[in-house]
């Protein structure tokens, strides 16, 4: 799903540079934030693509994903750095950068088995578009140990999660698996 505001920014906002972070953010974690924290320091305006993607059975449905990462983000406004959005996506992600205008997409990188899955999708993605770079950021040492699944298990087993999400991502996280045990 593209929405009116990424038509428009693509047409409207050529002569920026539009970045593209795209992913399933099954919940945001600071991992994610850390890389979105870092990423407004590389353009003019930065795109959060949540990829469908039903085959990984995200825990959170597209719209809490999309609310989640919106009410984690305003607080980058005002900072003087680049325009954040929130979009949906599904399809090839080089289709959804085109739409969005973005000449960038950004990843994380937290691990050599992340850096090997990347390398193939870079490979993949420019025979798809070479006009679209990808930028690799490597994941702060705080934070490379963390990923949504496991942040998942951790809750579902009854564990502390405050350390790898924000308060309202841990209660929404935490209510979650309550409801589903």
């Amino acid at each position: 799903m593209v929405t009116k505001n990424i038509k428009k920014a693509s047409a409207t906002n050529s002569n920026r540079r539009i970045g593209l972070y795209p992913g399933m953010f099954d919940p945001i974690t600071h991992g994610h934030m850390d890389i979105i924290h870092r990423a407004v320091k590389l353009v003019d305006h930065l795109v959060i693509g949540i990829a469908k993607d039903s085959s990984k059975k995200p825990l959170f449905t597209l719209k809490e994903r999309t609310q989640m990462l919106r009410r984690e983000t305003n607080l980058l406004a005002g900072d003087g750095r680049a325009t954040v959005s929130v979009e949906s996506f599904d399809g090839l992600l080089v289709h959804f950068a085109k739409k969005a205008g973005a000449s960038v997409i950004i990843r994380g990188l937290r691990a050599v088995s992340d850096f090997e899955y990347e390398f193939q999708m870079v490979g993949m993605n420019q025979r798809l578009d070479p006009d679209i770079e990808t930028v690799f950021l490597m994941a702060d040492p705080r934070h490379q140990a963390i990923a949504s699944r496991l942040v998942k298990e951790i809750a579902i087993l009854g564990g502390d999660i405050s350390y790898f999400v924000s308060p309202s991502v841990a209660k929404a996280l935490n209510k979650r698996v309550t409801k589903k045990q």
